[in-house]
């Protein structure tokens, strides 16, 4: 006879406080302590602020920043833009951290992760305390961590930590009663819970349901005849069933895309190609990364909503003959598809590719039209391309349509330099002389 011995899941859930602002205050010490702003992309609309931002001014982040920008400042308030490559930088290192706290590990964010806890022996309040203090060390960032018997808990538990100060930045439902936790869950409400957004919040509120201890309590029928299985299982989730396993690997993208707004609003088609071939190359790098093959590009281009002009937003999607993450031919057919949507006379705010139908390198299906020829001498040129890319991004291989000013680039007026990821831009401290 076999005796089957039954663990209970256990998960922790690491997240960053402030992630953009803490970034920056960890890498320029002039800005600890001060209300910070991080802005969007060409400094339009701020995405993120500092603890000291959040306590000074309420402001709704719809509301763009010229708009705002001399009161804030009068405030003492501090912008920058944003500065992707340096948050990066950091997420890598905060990922890294938390390896080794966990033989498994999910990476759902930029700047939050889940652990698995199971089997743990430790008291996890402490353990909790000791990841909190080794990533404040190794990498300066400030974080809170939770933990529950389901990813929901372990989430919810993270924003009890956050928000509650006995707490100490870790809180551990699974070492409490359940009279406890309903009532920290009685003083929660329910749009906090991960999964509940803005429509389902309004929607479960004219159900009366206010709290997360409310939703709890719901009866599960019936929040799946309302709402779907998805908020069926966050249900079951809030009351320690695991349905929601730890995901240590990505799942095959459905598709790649690569768009950003333009600095300044442009006309001619030169600079349109120059934009679209940019993304081009972006779009396929990151497609050779995991090994796939696109069978369709799509290119858009766009005005602003906010011009006095009509709206206009065509786009052009063009099958291939077969497969392909070649950067040349994903190009050609981008340019060729922009051509057919281009207009004289509007002013373009935004343009863009996206890459779909994609397959991995055993599902391709060759043609018998010569699209395909010459396949191993096209991947070996792009393997080629992305090592030189790899190693030398400053000075990186591009396609000439590129073009070389590229006015369009998005504007980052107020951004700091890239501390950790470019060596001309490591801050340098002059030793005292000494007489």
């Amino acid at each position: 006879m076999l005796l089957t011995l039954y663990t209970k899941k256990k998960f922790g859930h690491a997240d960053v406080n402030n992630m953009y602002a803490s970034c920056e205050q960890v890498c320029n010490p002039k800005l600890r302590g001060k209300p910070l702003y991080i802005l969007s992309n060409n400094d339009g609309i701020p995405i993120a602020k500092s603890k000291e931002a959040k306590e000074l001014l309420d402001l709704d982040f719809s509301q763009p920043w010229f708009k705002f920008k001399d009161i804030a400042r009068k405030l003492g308030i501090i912008a920058l833009s944003s500065n992707y490559e340096m948050y990066a930088d950091f997420s890598n290192r905060f990922v890294e951290t938390l390896r080794t706290f966990t033989p498994s590990l999910e990476v759902y964010s930029i700047d939050e992760c889940f652990l698995d806890m199971t089997g743990f022996n430790k008291n996890l309040n402490d353990y909790g305390q000791v990841i909190k203090d080794t990533v404040k060390q190794w990498t300066g960032l400030p974080i809170c961590v939770g933990f529950g018997h389901s990813k929901t808990l372990a989430k919810l538990a993270n924003h009890i930590a956050k928000k509650q100060p006995q707490f100490n930045g870790v809180c551990d439902l699974t070492a409490m009663t359940e009279a406890e936790i309903d009532s920290l869950m009685d003083k929660i409400s329910v749009g906090k819970v991960w999964g509940v957004g803005k429509a389902i919040e309004q929607k479960l509120n004219k159900l009366g349901v206010y709290t997360v201890l409310r939703l709890k309590r719901a009866d599960c029928k019936r929040i799946r005849d309302e709402f779907g299985v998805v908020l069926e299982r966050t249900v079951k989730e809030l009351n320690g069933e695991n349905w929601l396993d730890i995901q240590e690997t990505f799942l095959e993208s459905k598709q790649v895309m690569s768009s950003r707004s333009f600095g300044q609003r442009i006309t001619t088609l030169v600079e349109l190609e120059e934009a679209i071939s940019y993304h081009v190359s972006n779009a396929t790098q990151r497609l050779r990364k995991q090994n796939l093959y696109a069978n369709a590009i799509m290119v858009f281009i766009k005005n602003s909503p906010f011009d006095k002009a009509l709206p206009y937003t065509p786009n052009y999607t063009i099958g291939l003959p077969s497969p392909t993450n070649n950067t040349l031919q994903l190009n050609n057919a981008a340019l060729w598809g922009l051509k057919k949507i281009y207009k004289e006379g509007i002013y373009y705010q935004k343009a863009g590719v996206l890459l779909t139908d994609l397959v991995p390198d055993a599902g391709q299906q060759l043609d018998i039209f010569g699209f395909s020829d010459g396949n191993e001498r096209s991947q070996a040129l792009m393997e080629t391309m992305d090592k030189i890319n790899l190693k030398f991004p400053d000075n990186n291989i591009k396609l000439a349509s590129e073009g070389i000013k590229k006015s369009w680039v998005m504007r980052r007026e107020l951004k700091s330099p890239n501390y950790t990821t470019d060596w001309n831009d490591l801050p340098v401290t002059v030793p005292p002389r000494f007489s």
